[in-house]
């Protein structure tokens, strides 16, 4: 059962967000901790490459810092249409976790056979991350706090019990919380039960992350240019080709155009690559066939002013745990460093034919819908106001999870699909990417979690239709706990919506 008001958000709510900067915290100077660099500039004429990498999140920021890991004499190039960060590495909330199936359940359904595999890669990825932030020097205020998931609908009570015995059987450390040991962790009255896991899970600032990326990435020797959108990949005549460092034959790659190369086709110029990594995620796919396995999906997050001692006593949260609900249409909330609270999540918006731009950034309806749902979550902090508001794509895919592919006679790899869990794994999608293009054939790459695509989505306007379906039968399952017929053949279909 839910236990958000069905009633309209009043006057009131709209107030708490009406002065909030329309921008994301993270990537505020002023409010957020940040120092923002002067764009890299954009790439003007005509260039080569060993390896030319499309998108400055996380993904394309991995993949440069892999490959020069690889090979420090390698030509890289890397390309953004924004600023670094920009997308949604800039704008998520910042939890840092180690599954690579988007949680434990969603694994065992889609991969029973190779989950003890992908949760040992999931934390070992993890574990590398925490790793590279100190070798390169980067302080994104990393914080071990696990992850807390809250139990809302009271008859599900025994869900937490259920969860932890999947977590402990594949090593995780795992306590369940009672309503009382839970609201002892996080005083609210919505709180009637919660799951603890403490493995492999963590919080950063996004925005840090992103920018000391970005500044390990033109130390390393990367050539970075911003405000460079890509229109197209062409395929370059061979005779016009730069070999790459490993463009021999492998998997993913056709022997008889290894000699060749791709033109990345930018407003200004041109760069003529022998190897091409795509990290666009939400943004228009330059491989056509990923149009038919992502969805663009709106979220919209709001930020708190600092809270003040008294109301942060208020509301218990010592463990500081990045934190969830039980919900399909479910929340997600933490602290930072200065002690406001980020509430974002449970409206995930689909908008006929999928178009990502700034004027979808906001949404007062959303933005009036979260700011009840957090007085009814905290009314202890009733009256605060929201400093920040902001909403980002997620690129969406029916199984929850990274999914990836090869183009261009195999010189062009992408990973995509991350579905809203991608702050640790992109960094293992970068390095898949990386593999497929590069023709190695590793431990990962012979996954059929690596090998398969998603199922795919139908086109307009069976896509527009089939969501809203899904959403409606969502909300109805929170509401009565009970999960329909529709939900259940998406189930056996291997078909899902999430953000």
């Amino acid at each position: 059962m839910s236990p958000w008001p069905t009633t309209p958000p009043t006057a009131a709510h709209r107030a708490a967000y009406a002065n909030a900067k329309p921008t994301s915290f993270w990537l505020d100077e002023e409010h957020g901790g940040v120092r923002r660099p002067d764009p890299a500039p954009a790439l003007v004429g005509s260039t080569t490459a060993d390896l030319c990498i499309v998108g400055g999140g996380f993904t394309g920021l991995w993949a440069a810092l892999h490959a020069k890991r690889d090979d420090p004499d390698r030509d890289v190039v890397l390309l953004e249409g924004e600023t670094c960060g920009f997308g949604g590495s800039g704008r998520n909330g910042g939890f840092c976790v180690a599954s690579l199936t988007h949680g434990l359940h969603n694994g065992a359904a889609r991969f029973a056979d190779e989950l003890t595999t992908l949760e040992r890669l999931g934390l070992q990825n993890h574990a590398e991350l925490c790793a590279d932030l100190e070798r390169y020097g980067i302080d994104c205020e990393l914080e071990h706090t696990g992850e807390l998931d809250v139990v809302l609908d009271p008859t599900r009570a025994d869900w937490p019990e259920e969860d932890a015995a999947l977590l402990r059987a594949h090593g995780h450390d795992v306590v369940v919380l009672d309503r009382d040991a839970a609201r002892a962790q996080l005083d609210s009255p919505v709180v009637h039960g919660a799951l603890w896991d403490r493995t492999g899970a963590s919080l950063v600032h996004p925005g840090k992350l992103a920018l000391g990326l970005r500044a390990a990435v033109l130390a390393a020797g990367v050539r970075v240019h911003e405000h460079t959108p890509v229109a197209e990949l062409r395929d370059a005549p061979a005779t016009g080709a730069r070999p790459g460092p490993a463009a021999s034959a492998g998997a993913g790659v056709d022997p008889a155009a290894s000699a060749g190369a791709v033109d990345v086709v930018c407003s200004q110029g041109t760069v003529r690559a022998a190897q091409v990594v795509l990290g666009t995620n939400a943004f228009r796919p330059l491989v056509r066939e990923i149009r038919r396995y992502v969805v663009p999906v709106y979220d919209y997050v709001l930020m708190t002013e600092p809270l003040t001692p008294e109301q942060r006593a208020s509301i218990g949260w010592a463990g500081r745990q990045g934190m969830g609900d039980d919900q399909n249409r479910f929340h997600y909330f933490r602290l930072t460093a200065d002690d406001r609270v980020l509430w974002g999540g449970y409206d995930a918006v689909y908008r006929y034919g999928g178009p990502v731009g700034p004027e979808h950034d906001e949404s007062d309806e959303v933005f009036a819908r979260l700011s009840q749902q957090f007085s009814t979550a905290f009314p202890q902090l009733d009256g605060i106001r929201f400093s920040h508001r902001w909403g980002g794509a997620i690129d969406t895919c029916s199984r929850f999870s990274v999914f990836f592919g090869t183009a261009h006679h195999g010189r062009v790899a992408y990973a995509a699909g991350y579905t809203g869990l991608g702050v640790a794994a992109t960094r293992f999608g970068a390095r898949v990417a990386l593999d497929l293009v590069d023709g190695r054939d590793t431990e990962a790459t012979r996954l059929r979690y690596v090998r398969e695509k998603p199922t795919p989505f139908p086109p307009e306007p069976l896509r527009s239709i089939g969501i809203r379906i899904t959403q409606n039968r969502m909300a109805a399952e929170d509401r009565t706990g009970r999960r329909g017929v529709w939900l259940k053949t998406l189930d056996r279909l291997g078909l899902g919506f999430d953000s």
